[in-house]
């Protein structure tokens, strides 16, 4: 036996695309994170970027469980002495980048290496309904019927 590791010439990349309404972010998130790796593929390798483009839409209308929209916090620095910043959940859900909060999921869910950093360029995260990326015919990925724990009522 030989152990199979795929060449870039082996590598099929599609689209999908991915409605974020009504979906629980820990789920959605560890979903995109395994089609962004391509875990779901037969023939992964683990140091090559053989997963999918993944575009997320709605992602303004996330839902999360418990009381974690009000409580869970988003910490960064600014570089300057006493400078950590904070930010809840709810507060940047409803500000001008609702993206960020399942991209900061999904990237946390990834490996902390170069490829990693590689592999986020291939998720794109819109607020809304509408994405410019039609002419890759995306796929279509239905998260809510993979599990009933998939999805939450508001």
């Amino acid at each position: 036996m030989k152990t199979y590791s795929a060449k870039p010439a082996d590598i099929d990349k599609k689209w999908i695309l991915i409605d974020a309404e009504g979906v629980v972010l820990g789920r959605l998130a560890s979903i995109i994170a395994m089609r962004l790796r391509g875990k779901h593929k037969p023939g992964f390798t683990p140091h090559m970027d053989m997963g999918d483009n993944v575009i997320v839409i709605n992602a303004d209308k996330i839902q999360m469980t418990g009381r974690k929209r009000d409580e869970k916090v988003y910490y960064w620095h600014t570089g300057y002495p006493g400078g950590i910043k904070n930010r809840t959940a709810r507060q940047i859900l409803e500000g001008n980048h609702p993206e960020r909060v399942i991209t900061k999921a999904v990237q946390r869910m990834l490996p902390g290496n170069k490829l990693s950093r590689e592999l986020m360029t291939n998720l794109r995260v819109y607020a809304g309904a509408e994405h410019p990326h039609e002419a890759q015919q995306p796929e279509p990925l239905d998260v809510k019927s993979m599990n009933t724990k998939n999805t939450r009522s508001a």
